[in-house]
C-alpha cells in the first residue's frame, strides 16, 4: 500500500539586518497563498527546535523560524548589545526583509517577549497567536523564575548563577524536566543547544539577556492591554509541568482572551519534543480557521 506523504522542501538562508547575519529556516508550501506562521524560539535553543514541526506542517503552511542574535547560526557584529529590545529590533527588521505583511506568531519562552514587542509595533500584521509556554502574566512565574528575574549584575554571585544554567546538565534538564516520557525527548535538542552555548561570546550574551529579563515583566501590562484591545485569535498549548512557567500562566491568558483555545499537556517546558503528534494538528486546524 502506498501512503500519501507530504514532506516540505525547507530552505536554510541568511539575511542581513543592520549588520546581523540572521539565519532562518523556511518551508516551501504547496501553494503561494498558504498561511504564514513565524516561529519564535526560546532559551537556550534556536530555530532547530522547530525542525519536526516544519516537517509536519510545512508542506501546507509557510513556516519561518529565525535564530535571534546570540543564538544558533545567526552571527552578530562586534559590540552588539544583547537586550530584548534589540532582539525585537532585529526580528522586526527580519520581518521587513522578508516582506511579511500578515502572519501568525508562535511564541515560546523568549519568543514571547520578542513577539509581543513586535505585536505592539506592528499590530496590523498579527493574524493570530500560538502560545506555548510563553509567559505574559505574573501568575505564570514560578518561584525559581522569580528568583532568576530578580538577579542583577551587582548581586553577589549573580553571574555565576546565570552561568550555572548554561551547562550541559542544566540544558538537558530544561528538556527532560516535567516530562512524563523522557524516552520521547530526543537528545539532539539539548546537545545542539549546548554546542551553540559553548561558542565564543555566547555565554556573555546569555548573561546580558538574563540581567535584562526583568524588563519583560515590567512590560506585561502593556502586552495584556494589547491582547484585550486587539483580541487576536489565540491557541494556547502548554506544558503544565514547566518548572519556570507553570500552568497558571496559561490560564491567565483567558482573562484577556476569553475565546482563546487552551490545551494543557502533561509535559514540561519543551512541549513539542514529546507532544508534537498532539500539538501539530491543533496548529494546522487553528491556521486554517484564522485564514478562512
Amino acid at each position: 500500500m502506498t501512503l500519501p506523504i507530504a514532506v516540505p522542501r525547507t530552505l536554510h538562508r541568511h539575511v542581513d539586518v543592520d549588520g546581523v547575519q540572521v539565519f532562518y529556516r523556511e518551508s516551501v508550501p504547496d501553494r503561494p497563498d498558504a498561511p504564514v506562521l513565524l516561529l519564535l524560539h526560546g532559551f537556550p535553543s534556536a530555530s532547530h527546535q522547530f525542525r519536526r514541526l516544519i516537517d509536519a506542517l510545512g508542506a501546507h503552511y509557510r513556516l519561518i523560524a529565525p535564530d535571534y542574535p546570540g543564538f544558533g547560526h545567526t552571527a552578530t557584529p562586534d559590540g552588539f548589545t544583547y537586550t530584548f529590545d534589540r532582539l525585537a529590533d532585529i526580528t522586526e527588521g527580519f520581518v521587513e526583509q522578508l516582506g511579511l505583511t500578515r502572519f501568525a506568531m508562535y511564541v515560546f519562552d523568549f519568543g514571547a517577549p520578542v513577539g509581543f514587542r513586535l505585536a505592539l509595533r506592528r499590530p496590523e500584521r498579527i493574524a493570530g497567536l500560538v502560545v506555548q509556554n510563553g509567559n505574559a502574566y505574573e501568575e505564570g512565574l514560578s518561584p525559581d523564575a522569580r528568583a532568576f528575574i530578580a538577579l542583577r549584575p551587582e548581586t553577589p554571585g549573580a553571574e555565576n548563577r546565570v552561568r550555572d544554567l548554561l551547562t550541559l546538565p542544566a540544558t538537558r534538564g530544561q528538556y527532560e524536566g516535567g516530562t512524563t516520557d523522557p524516552e520521547a525527548v530526543s537528545p539532539d535538542g539539548w546537545t545542539l543547544d549546548q554546542h551553540f552555548l559553548d561558542r565564543p561570546g555566547r555565554k556573555e550574551a546569555q548573561v546580558a539577556l538574563a540581567f535584562d529579563y526583568h524588563r519583560n515583566v515590567e512590560q506585561y501590562p502593556r502586552w495584556q492591554t494589547w491582547l484585550r484591545e486587539y483580541t487576536p485569535p489565540t491557541l494556547i498549548t502548554w506544558g503544565r509541568n514547566d518548572p519556570f512557567f507553570p500552568e497558571p500562566g496559561a490560564r491567565a491568558y483567558l482573562a484577556d482572551l476569553p475565546d482563546a483555545e487552551l490545551h494543557l499537556f502533561d509535559t514540561g517546558h519543551f512541549a513539542l519534543e514529546d507532544h508534537l503528534p498532539a500539538i501539530a494538528p491543533l496548529i494546522a486546524d487553528f491556521l486554517d480557521r484564522v485564514w478562512e
